[in-house]
């Protein structure tokens, strides 16, 4: 009988199958906290399997203090917080949880973009302060989407499916990726190839799906703001660090681009306080694959892909390394 480790509570009933034939261990840590290295060795001492989230800092340190882990289950399609490298030299295979998600995050991310363009925080809030006492003809006015733009940055699963979703709303979908997309989802997603210096020029929306990586952290940084219209929103479901936030917040103070909404953060889960002194951001904690369905499923995938590698099965799905 194996030991899972599960850093974070997850959807009610999903570890059950796995609660069968192995011990397993649902940590919790405090409110609003992210674990250190420290913390983290301490939960995965002798345990065979840790079940991670993307604030678990799975470092050179972590694998080597804990001789007995053969799998880390990313319970999200992100590995960045994961060395790879070190789970390869210490022979730990990592899985994580693709392509479940991408529809739950494309709407996450119009959400964002709807909210930000019809200015719905900001809506609400004069309506619950009991400011609402006519209908006025320059209250509160935002800007339609039709026969826009689109600028998405990085046409995998997420970017495509938000891209689709673009159509429907009668936009012009334009994009950036390190290599060029198939040519059927271009076909599929009306999805023109454009360098990222034009994308960002041209666009009055610029989406991020793109990973993080050395050359994608701070992708968007104070020069690239600077090519944004004016009139342009920025929204980010990718990974924080994407972003450089002071550089966004200038950007919004000097009005160098019109507003941005954010489901992500560079230290999560602090935020800088400019973007919350400002009135045309939207902000959200971290929400892109929290839907019911999407939860529930991850937690199936990471049970699937621990019972195949404690089993001893020669495919493991799901896996990264």
């Amino acid at each position: 009988m194996a030991h899972v480790v599960v850093t974070r509570p997850l959807v009610e009933g999903g570890l059950t199958e796995l609660r069968k034939d192995h011990t397993v261990t649902v940590c919790d840590p405090p409110e609003g906290a992210a674990r250190s290295e420290e913390e983290l060795i301490a939960l995965a001492d002798g345990a065979d399997v840790l079940l991670t989230v993307l604030a678990d800092p799975v470092t050179e340190r972590v694998f080597a203090a804990c001789p007995d882990l053969k799998m880390v289950a990313q319970y999200a399609v992100g590995i960045d917080n994961i060395d790879l490298d070190a789970a390869q030299a210490h022979d730990v295979v990592v899985t994580h949880t693709p392509g479940v998600l991408t529809d739950a995050t494309a709407d996450m991310a119009w959400a964002l973009l709807l909210a930000a363009a019809r200015r719905v925080p900001a809506a609400d809030d004069y309506v619950r302060e009991g400011q609402f006492e006519r209908w006025e003809t320059t209250l509160l006015l935002g800007t339609e989407l039709a026969d826009k733009t689109m600028g998405i940055v990085g046409l995998g699963r997420i970017g495509a499916a938000v891209a689709r979703r673009a159509l429907g709303f009668g936009m012009n979908v334009v994009y950036h990726n390190r290599t060029r997309a198939n040519p059927t989802v271009e076909r599929q997603t009306s999805a023109q190839y454009v360098e990222l210096e034009e994308l960002l020029s041209t666009s009055d929306v610029v989406s991020l799906h793109c990973p993080l990586n050395e050359d994608s952290r701070h992708l968007i940084d104070a020069a690239a703001l600077g090519r944004m219209k004016d009139e342009a929103i920025l929204v980010n479901t990718a990974r924080g660090a994407v972003v450089d936030e002071a550089a966004l917040v200038e950007a919004l103070s000097a009005g160098s681009i019109a507003g941005a909404a954010l489901d992500v953060f560079e230290d999560e889960p602090d935020v800088h306080p400019g973007l919350m002194e400002q009135d045309r951001v939207v902000l959200a904690p971290h929400l892109g694959s929290a839907t019911t369905e999407t939860r529930t499923e991850m937690v199936h995938m990471c049970v699937e892909s621990i019972r195949a590698r404690l089993s001893g099965a020669e495919e493991i799905p799901h896996r990264a390394v």
